[in-house]
């Protein structure tokens, strides 16, 4: 560090000087003096990054602990793209004199594989951006002064695994009621399994859609502001994925150990469960007695209006009293009310449609009941609206196309940043242990005894 602090010294401060008496001479043009003093700066920070670098391999070099099982080989430069920008350095291969294994013992002792060039704080600020924008402009945004492809961007998000979202507070919540709202976004792929192999359906469209599947978890609804017209939820906690097949009943499994680890469903009355009444939300009936289904009103108001449609004047009229035959009555006197209105039908596809419609109601019949009755506790489902800025304002509200595994990668980052998630603690819980080298295990084992230790040095450490 010592010589870049010099160099910055000698020629640096020149660069600063310059900057500023340009900015006095012209006062107005603030933008060019702040990336002036900028770039000085970050190439400061980079030639104290590349310096130190070289400084620790060195030592490793120059080690008489090493020099006991280790050899050189020959030294390399390594590209490590930082937050700053991009930093080169040098670095040596050794051989182990027994083993005859190679390493790179610099990336062993700082953690970094040999074939990473991303450091953990420029991929924080990758996936910090690809979130919310797109791939390429999360390659841009990767480091201040340097930019990584769309190719890269997608690897990591791809080898991405998700921690348990779960952290269990240090005394469970005491809440009178629960709500989980279910819903899904269908995301365009570009392949199945490999390119070219979509196909048209029947309707004449690609069948190239998968499921990403909702699931949030709240305590209520509140007012922004005092004064607000705007509703937020309480508490909400998100979970999200493709989760085909088997892989359902494990997302009901997470959003029900986080249930039990948050609130003290023994204090709880009832909960919730919001939604449309697809196929893959019926797990989540079953995860306790607790849970209560009721229809969406989204929904339910949907198939109430194609049921009415063709009735005209008398639509208002004839949608009461399905309400009323839903709040009050059987599945049997709603039939019969549906029997009344089909004879209004003029054509096959009106019938058509209130065939579709009554069979969606009756299928959900006990879980509209609920929504109609307003019985205590039951909230208003917004699903719908969580799912367009959760999922698909980044994933299918412009043309895209995308892989099954990068939909479901995605869709968990997704809810990982919408339940406030730390991309740098992401990031760093991805670290593996990386093999030691033959011979190598008290040598790591004595930096990291010793680099916290006040007045120690590495070159100390390995020539104790």
């Amino acid at each position: 560090m010592i010589k870049s602090i010099q160099h910055f010294e000698e020629f640096g401060i020149k660069n600063l000087e310059k900057v500023v008496e340009g900015f006095m001479k012209d006062p107005k043009d603030m933008t060019s003096f702040v990336y002036g003093i900028r770039d000085v700066v970050i190439h400061l920070g980079l030639e104290i990054i590349k310096e130190t670098l070289e400084d620790c391999n060195q030592m490793l070099r120059d080690s008489a602990k090493r020099k006991q099982s280790w050899s050189i080989v020959k030294t390399d430069t390594k590209k490590l793209t930082t937050s700053l920008g991009s930093v080169s350095f040098e670095k040596t291969l050794f051989k182990h004199k027994t083993s005859g294994e190679y390493a790179y013992l610099l990336d062993r002792i700082l953690g970094i594989p040999s074939h990473e060039h991303l450091t953990e704080d420029a991929c924080a600020r990758l996936l910090t951006e690809a979130v919310q924008t797109s791939y390429q402009r999360a390659g841009e945004e990767t480091s201040l002064t340097d930019e990584v492809s769309k190719q890269t961007v997608k690897n990591k998000l791809h080898k991405l695994v998700f921690p348990s979202q779960t952290k269990p507070p240090e005394k469970k919540k005491e809440v009178e009621y629960l709500y989980i709202d279910a819903d899904e976004d269908h995301v365009s792929l570009q392949f199945k399994e490999k390119k070219g192999d979509l196909e048209m359906g029947a309707s004449h469209w690609k069948n190239n859609c998968v499921l990403s599947k909702l699931v949030y978890v709240y305590e209520g609804i509140e007012k922004e502001a005092p004064k607000s017209r705007r509703r937020r939820l309480i508490n909400a906690h998100y979970f999200s994925g493709v989760y085909d097949g088997k892989e359902n009943q494990k997302l009901w499994q997470e959003v029900y150990e986080y249930l039990e680890q948050t609130y003290d469903l023994e204090k709880v009355k009832k909960i919730y469960l919001n939604a449309d009444g697809g196929g893959w939300i019926q797990g989540g009936k079953e995860l306790s007695a607790q849970i209560t289904y009721v229809l969406d009103e989204f929904h339910l108001k949907k198939y109430l209006l194609k049921l009415t449609g063709h009735m005209m004047d008398s639509a208002e009229e004839a949608g009461k009293e399905l309400c009323s035959a839903i709040k009050d009555g059987t599945k049997a006197d709603f039939k019969r009310v549906v029997k009344r209105i089909t004879g209004y039908a003029k054509t096959e596809n009106e019938q058509k449609r209130i065939k579709e419609s009554a069979a969606y109601i009756l299928s959900n019949f006990s879980a509209a009941k609920v929504r109609l009755g307003r019985e205590e506790g039951v909230r208003g489902c917004s699903a719908e609206g969580h799912v367009s800025y959760v999922l698909s304002s980044r994933m299918s509200s412009r043309p895209m196309g995308w892989s099954r595994l990068g939909v479901d990668k995605m869709s968990h980052l997704r809810a990982y940043y919408w339940n406030g998630g730390d991309m740098l603690e992401l990031v760093r819980s991805q670290k593996e242990e990386l093999p030691l080298a033959a011979g190598a295990e008290n040598e790591v084992k004595r930096f990291k005894n010793q680099k916290g230790q006040g007045g120690r040095s590495w070159e100390n450490m390995w020539k104790a």
